[in-house]
């Protein structure tokens, strides 16, 4: 009834390896071309998205920078503008990205905008998609998210007061401050 593993596929019209589908004894109403031909691709081009990468710290270390936690809790637009800067490579102004999100704020859909920022940046590093789904990070819990996206950039050694300009010609010159790893408590 069923085909055994060792028998080889079976093939539609088009050459593409087909699915044997038994004859219960009703009439199919699709023509045979239709009901053997296997999907576009192959099986092996299907890989599922994983993020392998890891965050540099958790997304509730906020205080693992106390000034960037006070400045992001009292205006996280400022966070925000020297967040997507990097992201984007210079191509906007951490002003004019910082403006945006003010006045989306008013709205109550800042955390929208955000969250198109951290799916960049995850994309970017290829950090995983953690604790949970990006849109859900930034609508519960907006200010610990610009706080890791800020320490993570950060900890790659951009020094997020200066921009994008700045930390290019920092590196031009060879001037790079390694990645920050956890540091340890010390008497």
């Amino acid at each position: 009834m069923y085909p055994s593993p060792n028998e080889p596929p079976k093939y539609s019209v088009d050459g593409h390896p087909g699915y044997h589908i038994p004859n219960s004894g009703y009439p199919n109403p699709m023509p045979s071309s239709v009901q053997a031909v296997a999907p576009p691709y192959p099986a092996s081009d299907f890989r599922p998205p994983t993020a392998t990468g890891k965050w540099s710290t958790n997304l509730c270390h906020c205080c693992d920078d106390p000034a960037n936690c006070m400045i992001t809790c009292f205006c996280p637009c400022i966070t925000f503008g020297q967040i997507s800067e990097i992201v984007d490579r210079g191509s906007t102004t951490c002003a004019a990205n910082g403006t945006v999100y003010g006045l989306l704020a008013m709205t109550g859909f800042a955390c929208l905008y955000s969250c198109f920022y951290r799916s960049k940046l995850r994309g970017q590093y290829d950090l995983a998609e953690d604790p949970c789904v990006d849109c859900l990070v930034h609508f519960f819990c907006e200010a610990c998210a610009l706080c890791q996206e800020y320490r993570e950039l950060k900890n790659r050694g951009y020094d997020m007061g200066i921009g994008w300009e700045a930390n290019v010609d920092r590196q031009k010159r060879g001037v790079m401050i390694p990645p920050i790893t956890g540091q340890g408590m010390t008497r």
